[in-house]
């Protein structure tokens, strides 16, 4: 890997690093091999690591993948896919939609995104008001059947 010229107490000493795993080196010194310890203290990242809460589904539309599609599935959440902050409601409380209706349109990460209606059925509740910020997960709106 790399060599080295030591000169300890007027001896000179040819040094060749030969590999590092961990805190052990192995080197060649005039020759002769040896595996010396480092000592080194082990540094903490800064960094703290982040842990998001799990997203679980709120409804049978989001566990079962696999269903009719023209099924009913009861009454489930339109939930935000990014942290944003709520720009217009499209929808109020008592309207048909269905599935890819424009419900609301959310800013996130400078962009305006469109949150569509993923079934069809009645708008039971919105969880949101213009303005509002959210995080990624929040329940928006309830399509009831």
């Amino acid at each position: 890997m790399k060599k080295f010229n030591f000169t300890i107490h007027g001896n000179k000493y040819d040094v060749e690093l030969l590999s590092i795993e961990d805190n052990i080196a192995e080197i060649e010194v005039n020759g002769s091999k040896y595996e010396v310890e480092i000592h080194k203290e082990i540094k903490t990242p800064k960094t703290p690591k982040l842990v998001r809460p799990k997203v679980f589904p709120t409804s049978e539309a989001d566990k079962a993948k696999t269903s009719n599609p023209s099924d009913r599935k009861g009454t489930g959440g339109i939930k935000a896919p990014l942290p944003g902050t709520i720009l217009e409601l499209k929808v109020k409380v008592g309207d048909k939609v269905k599935s890819g209706d424009l419900l609301l349109i959310m800013e996130a990460m400078k962009m305006e995104n469109n949150i569509n209606a993923d079934r069809s059925g009645v708008v039971s509740s919105i969880k949101v008001n213009t303005g509002d910020s959210v995080l990624e997960g929040d329940i928006l709106v309830e399509i009831g059947s």
